[in-house]
């Protein structure tokens, strides 16, 4: 395998700049997510390390080799797309062996049916080597398609959202799958999604990418718990982080329309925008009250919504919430993880 490092990386079609100064890099054998919304340039970024799109600045360096020059048939990396690009009339075992029997490659027949065979017990297809892939369910194209990538043994995986068409069961089987399948093999991915769950459980590295600007790298721990700006903290977390403007007055934070208050830290300035992660306010007991306007039941847990002034803040209880419709409910904030931000949204501790 190898490690992948971009350069200050700027592309744009016109006028629309979709990846403006982009430089990150990943490991040999890491799981390197991008995390961004629609139309944040992760795509762009695949085609780019790819060769399939040439950049107007900047440099894709393979093992500290420049391949800006390299044709993507020359680049040795297996590109997993959003859609499945299998060859209907074509068995399971026949499209699994069509980038082998490219004539660049020449593989021997034998070869091809031992690299064939490994990858179809990997992703435990091996039942429908004989079947055409017309005939499979969309979990089954896409371990398919994955094990196409898998023949080939490339340098690079490369995959785009390659688990955005499936139901959520099949795609949080398939994510546990695909992280165990890259342990195994030790093999250098870089992974796109929109999916902050994806991200969170799948990656060694998350970079955020947003409008074509990288806004954070770091390890999933590292974006959850220490968010660069409120777009991280936002994208990253469900439910989503309650983001509150807050005064500073004689050492506490007063937050706004609520008649609460926190400690402040540091050296904030007069006016911030607090972050509160849902977790981090427990109800039940505390010096706070509010009142339960929504429950929101999702089994393992529950999502309560309590309005505190003119204010409603998220908070997560286990199980199904014992609190009631306009009951009022105690509640403490866990002032250690509180999360402090700039007017313009950028971290301040």
């Amino acid at each position: 395998m190898s490690d992948v490092r971009l350069d200050h990386i700027t592309k744009h079609y016109g006028e629309t700049v979709a990846l403006a100064d982009v430089s990150f890099e990943v490991k040999d054998g890491e799981f390197f997510v991008l995390l961004g919304p629609t139309g944040a340039g992760k795509t762009t970024t695949l085609r780019v390390v790819a060769g399939l799109e040439k950049q107007n600045e900047g440099s894709v360096l393979f093992d500290g080799r420049d391949v800006n020059e390299l044709q993507p048939a020359d680049r040795d990396v297996a590109f997993v797309f959003q859609q499945y690009s299998l060859y209907p009339n074509m068995s399971v075992y026949d499209n699994l062996a069509f980038p082998l029997r490219s004539p660049l490659r020449q593989t021997p027949e034998d070869a091809i049916r031992r690299r064939v065979t490994e990858a179809a017990e990997k992703l435990r297809i091996t039942h429908l080597l004989e079947r055409k892939t017309a005939k499979l369910s969309g979990g089954e194209m896409q371990r398919v398609s994955i094990g196409r990538a898998i023949v080939r043994e490339p340098r690079i995986f490369l995959m785009d959202e390659p688990l955005s068409n499936l139901d959520a069961k099949l795609r949080e089987s398939l994510r546990v799958e695909l992280k165990h399948l890259q342990k195994v093999q030790h093999s250098t991915t870089l992974f796109v999604t929109h999916d902050q769950i994806e991200a969170l459980t799948m990656a060694d590295r998350i970079a955020v990418l947003d409008h074509g600007h990288i806004l954070q790298i770091g390890t999933p721990s590292d974006i959850y718990d220490h968010p660069a700006t409120t777009m991280v903290a936002q994208l990253v977390g469900t439910p989503r982080i309650n983001l509150l403007p807050a005064s500073r007055e004689d050492g506490t934070l007063a937050v706004r329309q609520t008649g609460l208050s926190v400690p402040a830290r540091g050296n904030l300035p007069g006016e911030v925008l607090l972050g509160i992660r849902p977790e981090d306010i427990q109800l039940g007991h505390g010096s706070f009250t509010g009142r339960v306007v929504l429950t929101e039941p999702l089994g393992v847990e529950s999502i309560v919504h309590v309005r505190c002034g003119e204010q409603t803040l998220l908070s997560i209880v286990p199980g199904v919430s014992p609190y009631g419709l306009d009951e009022e409910v105690p509640f403490e904030i866990v002032h250690d993880r509180l999360h402090f931000f700039s007017n313009d949204g950028l971290r301040l501790n």
